[in-house]
């Protein structure tokens, strides 16, 4: 066993439209992130107005850690496999929260201004077609990891 963690090559994609879906949701989190983090400041206010329950300065930062984590799988970066795996559920953890919050803004009772997709930057306007985005970004992520699966199986020899 090694002491220091040896990076690897991502294993290569079964097709070529896997690597073009990566590439396309690795943009659409990488600019959730920017706009989220262009205002930041004001981005756990639109969280908490969505209703969602706990501390919205905590969703926010973990919403954006989890959209940036996820960019070195999404991008094949040179990475050690635990890092790949880590990666990869970090998107799907993502998605899962993006997907929880705009569940959660349709349901409330309040009238909610922002989806808080792009934080405070952009207003997006609360819709059923937030949810929708959100699990389309979940079929991209899940087709990515299926494409671009991160553990390679042990071949007997």
């Amino acid at each position: 066993m090694s002491f220091f963690v040896k990076s690897t090559a991502a294993s290569k994609p079964k097709t070529k439209n896997v690597q073009l879906i990566s590439l396309g949701l690795a943009a659409v989190f990488v600019l959730m992130a920017v706009a989220q983090l262009f205002t930041f400041e004001s981005f756990p206010e639109v969280i908490a107005a969505t209703g969602i329950p706990g501390e919205a300065s905590v969703w926010a930062a973990v919403l954006v850690t989890l959209e940036v984590l996820a960019l070195p799988f999404l991008l094949s970066m040179r990475l050690s496999p635990a890092m790949r795996v880590v990666s990869m559920v970090s998107g799907w953890i993502a998605i899962a929260l993006l997907l929880k919050i705009a569940v959660w803004a349709n349901l409330s009772s309040e009238a909610v201004s922002n989806s808080a997709l792009l934080g405070d930057t952009v207003s997006l306007p609360v819709g059923w077609w937030n949810v929708l985005i959100c699990l389309s970004l979940g079929v991209l992520a899940a087709w990515s990891a299926w494409g671009m699966w991160p553990l390679r199986p042990k071949h007997s020899k």
